[in-house]
C-alpha cells in the first residue's frame, strides 16, 4: 500500500464510473446530447472511462486544456470561455485538427475573429440566465440579433446556436429552490428558440451545470448539456442536494499533525494550497472547508463524519472534532475531508491516488 505523509488526494474508480454512467443515462432521457465539461477532473486517463457511455464530444474549459485532450485524442471540443481577438492564433491551430467550438458575447468580437481566423469553427453565443457572470442578458433580443447579424456574412465563424451556464443553482440549498432557480432560468434560454426559429430553426440550446442535471427532470427543448463537475461531486454537491455524500468520488487524505483534546480540535496537514479556500456556511451559522470522515487505508467511511474542517492557513487545517471521536485520534493518523469544490481541489494537486494504489496524473 502507498505510504502517505503528505495531503494526497484519493480517488475511488468505481464510485467515479457510476457517476459517469449515472448522467449519461440521464442525459440520454431527455433526448439531448451528452458533451461533458473536463474540467474537474482533467485527466487524460479519467476522460478514457466517459467513452464506455459512448461520449465522443467534450467541454473544457481553457484553450490549454482543448490542446490536452485534442493531444489524447478527441476531435469534437467546446471551450467553453469566452474567445476574444487575443485567442485567434491559439484558435488557428486547433481548429486545423479538431471541430472545434467556441463562444463569444460581443459584437465586435465576432469581426475581429473572422477576419483573424484560417479555418472554419462552429461559435455558440454567450447567454445569462441569471448567473450574472458572463454572456449577454437572454432578454437583450436587441443585443442578440446584433450578434446574429454580424454572423449572416461570416465565413470562418459557423453559428451553432446559444450556450448558458445555469451557475445560479450553486446558490440552491434545497430542491425546491433548485427547481425554481432552474425553471426560471430554462424559461428565459427557450424562449430564443420561440423568438429565432424562423430564422435559424438548426440553432442548438446547450445548458450545463451539475446541480440541475443530478436532479431537475423536466428538460425540454434543450439539445445538448454539458455538466463536469458530477464526475466527482463534492461537499458543496451534498448540501445542494445534487447527490448523497456516498456519491463523492473523490477525498483528501490529511495526516493528523496535533491533537487538542481541551477544545476538541486536531489539526492536519491540509490546507488552503490543498483545499482551496472555497467555504460552505452551515445552518449553525459557521464556517466549513470540508466535511471530516474516518479512513480505513485508502478507503475514506462516509458514515463516520468526524467534523467540518473550520479554518485554514496555507498549510494546515484545524478541524472541529466530535466528542466521541476526539479521543481516537492521535499525530500520525489519517482522516479525510470531502472537498468544498472538488473541481478546484483537484486542479491543486494535479493528480490522484486511486483507492487500487494506483496514482493518476491530471494535464500540467
Amino acid at each position: 500500500m502507498h505510504q502517505i505523509f503528505e495531503p494526497t488526494l484519493l480517488l475511488n474508480k468505481s464510485i467515479c464510473k457510476a457517476n459517469i454512467k449515472r448522467m449519461a443515462e440521464r442525459v440520454k432521457s431527455w433526448n439531448g446530447d451528452f458533451r461533458p465539461h473536463f474540467k474537474t477532473h482533467q485527466s487524460a486517463e479519467v476522460a478514457e472511462w466517459f467513452r464506455e457511455q459512448d461520449v465522443e464530444r467534450i467541454t473544457v474549459s481553457s484553450f490549454k486544456m482543448a490542446f490536452y485532450f485534442a493531444q489524447n485524442g478527441w476531435k469534437d471540443i467546446t471551450v467553453a470561455i469566452t474567445a476574444t481577438k487575443l485567442h485567434a492564433g491559439i484558435i488557428n491551430e486547433l481548429a486545423a485538427k479538431i471541430n472545434l467550438h467556441i463562444i463569444v458575447e460581443d459584437e465586435h468580437t465576432i469581426v475581429e475573429l473572422e477576419n483573424l481566423l484560417q479555418h472554419p469553427v462552429g461559435l455558440f453565443i454567450k447567454v445569462d440566465t441569471g448567473y450574472h457572470r458572463t454572456g449577454v442578458d437572454a432578454d437583450d433580443l436587441v443585443k442578440i440579433k446584433k450578434l446574429l447579424n454580424g454572423l449572416k456574412e461570416a465565413k470562418k465563424l459557423i453559428f451553432i446556436g446559444f450556450l448558458t451556464h445555469a451557475g445560479n443553482t450553486y446558490r440552491t440549498r434545497s430542491k425546491e429552490q433548485l427547481t425554481e432557480t432552474v425553471e426560471l432560468s430554462l424559461h428565459r434560454f427557450l424562449a430564443l428558440k420561440t423568438f429565432l426559429k424562423d430564422q435559424f430553426p438548426l440553432m442548438q440550446l446547450s445548458w450545463g451545470d451539475t446541480p440541475s442535471c443530478s436532479t431537475y427532470n423536466n428538460f425540454y427543448g434543450i439539445d445538448e448539456f454539458r455538466p463536469g463537475n458530477f464526475v466527482f461531486y463534492d461537499d458543496m454537491q451534498v448540501k445542494i442536494g445534487a447527490c448523497q455524500i456516498r456519491d463523492v468520488a473523490v477525498c483528501m487524505a490529511a495526516p493528523v499533525l496535533a491533537v487538542h483534546p481541551q477544545r476538541n480540535e486536531i489539526v492536519v496537514h491540509a490546507g488552503a494550497v490543498h483545499l482551496s479556500k472555497e467555504r460552505l456556511e452551515l445552518e449553525d451559522g459557521t464556517t466549513s472547508y470540508g466535511s471530516v470522515v474516518k479512513m480505513n487505508g485508502l478507503v475514506w467511511d462516509v458514515q463516520q463524519v468526524i467534523g467540518p474542517v473550520m479554518s485554514l492557513s496555507q498549510e494546515h487545517g484545524i478541524i472541529s472534532v466530535a466528542k466521541q471521536f476526539i479521543n481516537t485520534i492521535k499525530p500520525g493518523d489519517l482522516v479525510g475531508v470531502i472537498p468544498v469544490h472538488s473541481c478546484l481541489t483537484a486542479n491543486l494537486m494535479k493528480k490522484f491516488l486511486c483507492t487500487d494504489g494506483n496514482f493518476i496524473e491530471m494535464m500540467k
